[in-house]
């Protein structure tokens, strides 16, 4: 069976999802394919009301629905049940997901929808395995630690992976008791809308699965700073996840999770398999066209090692073959839109002002939709423009060292600390270089999340504030109270 598909199959509902049902919305923003730069559809935007509608719907379905006061393990059998529903529909929804972003359909299939699903059934599990705890005090008293939910929990979602995001922020949300009101990207709303169908067929209440349309100015303005939003969880840009904590504080105090940008290093040593560091590097630049927050796109390679490294790269990174997201044959995806490959090219040029020398790409892709050559940029200081800002694209520079205590310094990012990856056979050295830098991820000889749910991800410094993933995640989404009792 083929998975390459018409893109004009798919049925795109524009409109946002609130209290089990789908409400109208006129389309304000185009949407376009990035595979073609074709437009095809609309986005409507919610404001301030349509917000409130949501936030109100959650709201009155937790009080109906006894969501948070149930037997847990009520809450893991219908999220259990709705993962089951992810996998059965896996096919659909892959279709919603590829057409507007920059997700293959292979990928789709074989990755991003089953760990969805997986994601959904780990925190699910959770449910009525997590709780209190009984503590220590002295003989006269009974000290308890117990734990509830928040209530509505509002979060937000980036458009370079829209439904494994939404596995994020709904699963240990759900799980731990809560309503949810999630505002996917504006660029790629869709599969997420039908994942929040799928929750109620599931048997999870109407209502405790919102979903609003919009863009950040507007529609993530007002859910987070909406009074009745309990907790906020966010993964995008720095700079954004700095506009929603000066929001936040403007109207009030909650607790948030932010997963924000990253520029992670990975330090190449001499004694390294030189093949295997390659072979990962380069996964983790072409991956999503290097359009990841983990994307590695520091290397730092041992001066004895950087010019078989950088010949490697070179020939791993070409022949590339672009195309349409929906053509299973495709193995290299376009830049999100125009706006971002512009962005892209502009961050590359001024690098090369700034000196830096170009092995490899530094161009648009001469192809339909919004393309850009994988770039590999050498000669380049801690202070280049490309070493300094995420470019979220193909986008790797390559510095050289010679003392290992000089690739640590290299390493060491002024402004991210979201994840590295290190490559050595020398086991005492991979140790220390998980104790010298400074990042919420380190990789020791491969690069990138494994299936593995129960290893947090979160980053240091600007890169974030918490955890997503893991049993982090899910007490994240629950609040703790002191008990003590005179006996």
């Amino acid at each position: 069976m083929t998975l390459s598909f018409d893109p004009a199959k798919p049925e795109f509902r524009s409109g946002h999802f609130i209290g089990g049902e789908f409400v109208a919305g006129a389309p304000e923003l185009a949407m376009h394919r990035p595979s073609d730069g074709a437009e095809f559809a609309g986005c409507p935007v919610a404001g301030e009301a349509i917000v409130d509608q949501a936030v109100i719907a959650a709201k009155d379905a937790l009080k109906s629905s006894g969501w948070s006061t149930c037997r847990p393990r009520e809450r893991t059998n219908a999220m259990l049940r709705w993962a089951d529903l992810i996998d059965k529909n896996a096919e659909e929804l892959a279709r919603l997901e590829c057409v507007p972003s920059t997700r293959l359909i292979n990928q789709l299939i074989a990755g991003d929808i089953a760990v969805t699903a997986e994601q959904i059934r780990f925190f699910a599990e959770l449910a009525d395995k997590e709780g209190g705890d009984v503590v220590p005090t002295d003989s006269g008293s009974f000290g308890m630690i117990v734990t509830e939910p928040y209530g509505v929990v509002g979060a937000i979602t980036p458009w370079n992976f829209p439904i494994s995001m939404a596995g994020w922020k709904m699963g240990p949300a759900l799980a731990a008791g809560n309503a949810v009101v999630l505002k996917p990207s504006e660029m790629t709303p869709f599969s997420t809308l039908r994942m929040a169908e799928l929750s109620v067929e599931a048997g999870i209440p109407a209502g405790l699965v919102n979903i609003v349309l919009g863009d950040g100015p507007v529609t993530g303005n007002a859910l987070t700073g909406h009074p009745d939003i309990a907790k906020v969880s966010f993964t995008g840009s720095t700079g954004a996840g700095s506009a929603i904590m000066a929001n936040v504080a403007r109207t009030g105090i909650k607790p948030m999770t932010l997963e924000l940008g990253g520029k992670s290093p990975q330090i190449v040593f001499a004694d390294a398999d030189i093949a295997l560091a390659a072979d990962c590097i380069a996964r983790s630049i072409l991956f999503n066209g290097g359009q990841a927050c983990v994307a590695g796109s520091r290397v730092i390679a041992h001066a004895s090692i950087a010019g078989e490294l950088a010949e490697r790269l070179t020939t791993l990174m070409s022949g590339q073959k672009p195309g349409p997201g929906w053509d299973e044959a495709t193995t290299y995806s376009p830049c999100i839109s125009a706006r971002q490959r512009a962005r892209v090219h502009g961050l590359v040029q001024a690098a090369i002002s700034e000196g830096a020398e170009v092995l490899a790409g530094a161009r648009e892709m001469d192809h339909p939709g919004y393309f850009y050559e994988p770039t590999l940029l050498t000669n380049v200081s801690q202070d280049n423009i490309a070493v300094r800002e995420e470019v979220f694209g193909p986008v790797l520079t390559l510095q050289t060292f010679e003392s290992d205590e000089e690739a640590f310094a290299l390493a060491d990012h002024p402004t991210y600390g979201l994840a590295a990856g290190v490559y050595s056979r020398d086991v005492s050295r991979a140790l220390r270089s998980i104790k010298s830098i400074a990042a919420g991820t380190i990789w020791i000889n491969r690069y990138g999340r494994s299936r593995d749910h129960i290893l947090p991800t979160g980053g240091y410094k600007s890169s974030g504030i918490g955890k997503d993933l893991g049993r982090d995640a899910y007490h994240a989404n629950r609040r703790s109270k002191s008990v003590l009792i005179d006996l």
